[in-house]
């Protein structure tokens, strides 16, 4: 979709946008393309017209292979597809950063179950990793039919199943809330290797909380969050890998930033990072997932793959945009500690 950012200004009030292309499943893709140069695709669909060849192109400049793009012919209007819009501030200080989205009737969420050749991904291309989340399977009453289809398909062929629950209430509010939201993804991650989620992830989308937490998110213990997360390998014993990212938001440009990784059996803890300086928040979640994915796709043990995905994450949010501008080298020299004097 594309991602119309007011910049230091609001939504509401502003006289120009700068666009960005974003989305959960892409905004991995485009990280392990740019930031670590791993080869990825994203399969989506798209209206034919100048909005998703706008998007198309931001696709490429990313680095990320758009053969897979199903294009829907455009009625001229948007009567029966359109493509997603995704109005998002930064927010500031105490103004904390605020999303909407426009994404009704889109040709993503018009797919159905049986339109992609997930077998040539997966088998002839050999994909060594599928990507999807929450986000996507809310966007219509056909979207959890194609993760499932999908999920089947990846592990038919051995590729690792990662799925960030990624809730966004206002995407179920319409739909039946969290009952819904719970029904669909119980049913999804029964076939998912790798979990992604925060504490509000976990809580809404499956049921399980994190205890003695209060609303506010003042402590993050890493303890707590694994005691929560056994709890949940307990119930999906099909589960190799449960991560989650850990924030607590002082204010919209301070962030507590850390994450924890567990792997069997063991809870792994990245570095924490207090009091981090952020520009920009969103897609910091995305880029941990990536990190987290290329740390496991190089060989890496699980201590190692937390570390770059909360390296990752960290250095995302500095820039603008849903996207890491990030190099490896970045990444890996924030994880050594490495400050930020000025290279010249």
């Amino acid at each position: 979709m594309l991602r119309l950012d007011p910049g230091e200004g609001r939504v509401a009030t502003t006289r120009a946008f700068t666009c960005w292309e974003g989305g959960g499943e892409y905004n991995v893709a485009r990280g392990l393309a740019r930031c670590v140069a791993m080869r990825s695709t994203i399969v989506t669909a798209l209206a034919d017209n100048p909005v998703g060849r706008l998007i198309e192109d931001l696709i490429r400049q990313g680095g990320v292979d758009g053969s897979h793009i199903g294009w829907v012919p455009y009625d001229g209007v948007g009567r029966s597809v359109r493509n997603g819009l995704n109005f998002t501030e930064r927010g500031y200080g105490v103004r904390a950063a605020l999303g909407m989205y426009d994404r009704g009737h889109t040709a993503a969420a018009q797919m159905r179950a049986g339109e992609v050749d997930w077998g040539a991904l997966f088998g002839t291309e050999g994909a060594r990793w599928f990507h999807t989340g929450g986000i996507y399977a809310a966007l219509s009453e056909t979207t959890p039919a194609v993760v499932r289809e999908a999920m089947e398909a990846a592990r038919s062929a051995g590729t690792v199943v990662s799925y960030d629950l990624n809730y966004r209430p206002s995407l179920w509010k319409a739909i039946g809330d969290t009952a819904q939201a719970q029904a669909v993804n119980r049913d999804l991650v029964g076939k998912v290797d790798v979990l992604l989620g925060n504490e509000e992830d976990f809580g809404a989308a499956l049921g399980f909380t994190v205890e003695g937490i209060d609303p506010d998110l003042s402590v993050l213990d890493p303890a707590s969050f694994g005691r929560m997360i056994e709890r949940v390998v307990a119930t999906y014993p099909n589960l190799r890998v449960v991560a989650t990212t850990l924030r607590r938001a002082r204010t919209a440009t301070r962030n507590d930033w850390g994450a924890v990784c567990w792997a069997d059996g063991v809870l792994y803890t990245a570095t924490q990072r207090p009091d981090l300086e952020i520009l920009d928040r969103v897609g910091g979640g995305d880029s941990f997932a990536s990190g987290l994915a290329y740390g496991f796709l190089s060989g890496h043990g699980p201590q190692h793959a937390v570390e770059y995905g909360a390296a990752h994450g960290a250095l995302a949010m500095t820039t603008p945009g849903d996207t890491s501008m990030a190099t490896l080298a970045e990444v890996e020299q924030v994880m050594r500690g490495g400050g930020a004097r000025v290279a010249r």
